[in-house]
């Protein structure tokens, strides 16, 4: 014969309730806390070339995935419209993809943030765990 598992009211009241209650807070609070350490130069405003790339990735993944609805010319042509070696929306030069890299690498404030972010990350995780 299995016995029924009973919560007692007294402790749903003064230990499940008031932890979730504090597991909220610490959620609003590493919010508020990861809001004031970003640094001002982490979030410009969108540049117009970025927004335009990343149309241009999501029109192609678009033609991907109705590419069954198409004729196949028609898909032949559009896809050599994104994908041409000498002026494809899609293609980047060698170059300029390295360039993008040796750049990310050599900014020392993007590192300062990523360090940042996951620093306010850890000292509530660890403070909880305490």
């Amino acid at each position: 014969m299995a016995e029924e598992l009973v919560l007692d009211t007294a402790i749903r009241d003064w230990v499940l309730v008031p932890l979730s209650v504090v597991m909220v807070l610490i959620g609003v609070l590493r919010y508020f806390v990861a809001k004031l350490m970003r640094s001002p130069s982490a979030s410009p405003s969108p540049d117009p070339k970025h927004v335009k790339e990343g149309q241009v990735v999501i029109r192609a993944r678009n033609l991907r995935t109705g590419a069954q609805f198409i004729p196949a010319k028609a898909f032949k042509s559009r896809k050599v419209y994104y994908t041409n070696e000498e002026n494809g929306l899609l293609h980047v030069p060698k170059e300029e993809a390295q360039k993008a890299q040796a750049a990310m690498f050599s900014d020392p404030n993007m590192a300062m943030d990523m360090m940042k972010k996951n620093l306010s990350m850890i000292v509530p995780q660890t403070l909880t765990f305490t």
